[in-house]
């Protein structure tokens, strides 16, 4: 059992999430995001916390970044589009249980303060820009964290704001890619 609530895009993703795991679930209906849905994930936030985990894919990344925005202090889980995809179609209702589980389990909320704890020399030390491999590098690391896959300027934010202390990142980066 979950004590957060799960927000998801859809009906599919929320049978998917209730195959993995007993917990209440807010489904957005993707861009159809209402004042009400919001209302209802910003009392979900108060009274239980919430956890967003959407597809990993343009839109989901925007229905996240529209709930973020407005409510602060929930926290964001994230599948791996390679253990969401099933015949070209990326979404949290093709993961499997278990991507599923380690995803919320690994959920982690933004910071409430401005914190710099990585620059730009960090991703160009770790080759995470400026390189042909450089994104799926960024891809494999952000699965190790548990903080998605972005471009170089998103997954440097996120690496600030979900609080990745830097033992974590050299850790990860070590195990990964040496």
């Amino acid at each position: 059992m979950i004590k957060e609530i799960i927000v998801v895009e859809g009906k599919n993703d929320a049978a998917a999430v209730k195959r993995a795991v007993d917990a209440e679930i807010i489904i957005t209906s993707g861009f159809g995001l209402t004042k009400q849905t919001l209302e209802l994930i910003r009392k979900a936030q108060q009274n239980q916390g919430v956890i967003v985990l959407t597809d990993p894919d343009f839109m989901g990344e925007k229905i996240r970044k529209i709930i973020s925005d407005r409510i602060k202090g929930i926290k964001h889980a994230f599948i791996p589009a390679e253990d969401a995809e099933f015949e070209n179609d990326i979404g949290i209702e093709n993961a499997k249980p278990e991507a599923i589980l380690k995803a919320l389990s690994m959920a982690k909320a933004e910071s409430s303060e401005k914190r710099i704890e990585f620059t730009i020399l960090d991703m160009t030390e770790y080759a995470l820009v400026g390189l042909p491999e450089s994104s799926a590098r960024r891809r494999k690391l952000g699965a190790a964290l548990g903080i998605g896959y972005a471009n170089a300027k998103q997954f440097l934010n996120r690496l600030n704001i979900y609080g990745i202390t830097r033992q974590e990142f050299e850790a990860a980066c070590n195990s990964l890619f040496e």
